[in-house]
């Protein structure tokens, strides 16, 4: 697998591009996981609720429970109590409800904050990256394989900018069919070069 230019030039542009993606998404990451944890702190309240709710229930149960103890009186004096316990398990809910609400903000958010910058990231970078890759690679292999010097410069008439091909002659395609050796060879090294391959 080739993954940078034989040109210092390309190459450079290449692994700054690599550097700088990286540290894109990277800042990206971290801003989603900052995103994330501040928003997840609003489940503080929900906790503080739950606690006290939870606590409350208590504590009217054990009131209920000792003044059910007292002879005679013990049973109606303790069912009120016993009612207001299910107060605090009401209170407990709710506060467990509002966790789960803030961490389902949380995680969409901090994603949401992490993802769109990402992608742009991937689209923006990794395709050209990976498709400089494949390109590259195929070419090496095909020329560790035997390929031809006129099969390369008829690929850069097919594949490259009218205004390359002419610049290496204004009638390139002509010069082809004649053979002629300086314009095949030049042909070949646009095609060559337009992947990153040095002629050797």
């Amino acid at each position: 697998m080739k993954l940078y230019s034989d040109f210092a030039a390309q190459r450079a542009r290449q692994v700054t591009a690599d550097i700088i993606a990286l540290a894109l998404i990277a800042v990206s990451a971290a801003v989603g996981v900052f995103v994330f944890a501040t928003v997840n702190q609003l489940a503080q309240f929900g906790r503080q609720m739950q606690t006290a709710g939870a606590d409350f229930r208590t504590s009217m149960t054990d009131v209920g429970a000792r003044l059910g103890g007292v002879p005679l009186i013990g049973d109606g004096i303790s069912a009120p109590f016993e009612t207001a316990s299910s107060a605090g398990d009401t209170l407990a809910s709710a506060g467990q409800t509002q966790q789960d609400l803030v961490l389902q903000a949380a995680i969409a958010l901090g994603v949401g904050v992490a993802a769109l910058p990402i992608l742009i990231v991937l689209l923006v970078w990794l395709v050209p990256r990976l498709r400089f890759i494949r390109r590259a690679t195929h070419a090496r292999t095909q020329m560790r394989a035997g390929l031809s010097t006129d099969l390369l410069a008829l690929r850069a008439l097919t594949n490259q900018k009218v205004d390359a091909i002419t610049k290496v002659d204004p009638d390139a395609l002509g010069a082809w069919r004649r053979g002629d050796p300086d314009v095949v060879r030049r042909l070949a090294g646009l095609e060559l070069r337009s992947v990153g391959i040095r002629a050797r």
